[in-house]
């Protein structure tokens, strides 16, 4: 089962480019939004799309702006100013993916993904 993953501005095309072999159905948001989008826009179009939001941007990490509760999914990949961490972030989250591949799994909750683990929120 694939899933439904709606990446933001800021997601590199490797990200993209490596879901897509992983079999998970992809939306860049500059292909259905313009790159400025704010952030209210941006998450409701990954809601309308019945989408998981993909995201290195911080401010969707903000449980208080952005209730995991209201949401089919969010996941903020950290790099902290750390670029060369991408490979092993990406690693981590498509084996997470694979093993977790239903949609629900994902509904309702925050997922903090850092090179050497995952933390989920609700």
């Amino acid at each position: 089962m694939s899933l439904r993953i709606f990446c933001d501005h800021c997601v590199p095309t490797e990200v993209l480019r490596r879901l897509r072999l992983e079999g998970h159905a992809t939306t860049a948001l500059r292909d259905v939004l313009h790159p400025r989008s704010l952030d209210p826009v941006v998450i409701a179009k990954a809601q309308d799309l019945d989408c998981i939001l993909l995201s290195l941007n911080g401010d969707f990490s903000d449980i208080v702006s952005y209730p995991p509760a209201k949401y089919k999914g969010i996941i903020a990949l950290q790099l902290h100013n750390h670029p060369e961490i991408l490979p092993q972030i990406l690693d981590r989250l498509t084996a997470y993916l694979a093993s977790h591949p239903d949609p629900a799994d994902y509904e309702h909750r925050l997922f903090l993904v850092e090179a050497h683990r995952i933390r989920i929120r609700s």
